[in-house]
């Protein structure tokens, strides 16, 4: 899955005006599970979205350092940025997982034991993470956008876990009857 960076970051214009280096402080922020976006990045994509007529600088300030050039949202901005919102996400017509495709290429490999002993380890860094979330979002300064993340994260985590112990009980139970 990835993230539409173009429209994060109108999202985070339509609550009023800032520069690139409040968008990206602001970004990390509001996504705390997310990749942080680099510097070079924002300003890219600011750039593209100035050109496409999305933003428009919306003057410059220098606050003891280089010039910032703060950026404001357009009409087609917030046209945009509202598309975006109401447009139904479809679900991943296609498994893209790493996960997915070494279990897979482990048991093509005619390896049972190394599908076997890399599901196990891989059961085991998903439960990890997963106390690592549960302890994020219960903590006392957690906020909103912590918890929010936290459970979209464990919420996945849950599902790669049963899946990781319903494919471990197969191969179990497949290397059972192969080798009985």
């Amino acid at each position: 899955m990835v993230v539409s960076t173009p429209h994060v970051l109108l999202g985070l214009l339509a609550a009023g005006t800032r520069h690139g280096y409040e968008l990206k402080r602001a970004h990390d922020q509001r996504l705390p599970r997310a990749r942080p976006l680099a510097f070079g990045q924002v300003y890219a994509t600011l750039g593209r979205l100035q050109r496409d007529g999305l933003v428009v600088a919306a003057g410059q300030d220098r606050d003891g350092g280089p010039d910032r050039t703060a950026y404001a949202l357009t009409a087609d901005g917030r046209a945009a940025l509202d598309q975006w919102l109401t447009t139904v996400e479809p679900p991943m017509p296609y498994v893209a997982s790493t996960l997915f495709a070494k279990v897979v290429v482990a048991l093509v490999a005619a390896d049972v034991e190394r599908a076997r002993a890399y599901l196990i380890d891989q059961r085991q860094a998903h439960t990890q993470r997963l106390r690592e979330l549960t302890t994020v979002k219960t903590a006392a300064t957690a906020s909103l956008d912590d918890v929010v993340a936290a459970d979209f994260a464990i919420a996945h985590l849950d599902a790669d876990l049963r899946w990781l112990q319903t494919t471990l009980d197969r191969v179990v139970d497949w290397h059972r009857e192969v080798h009985s």
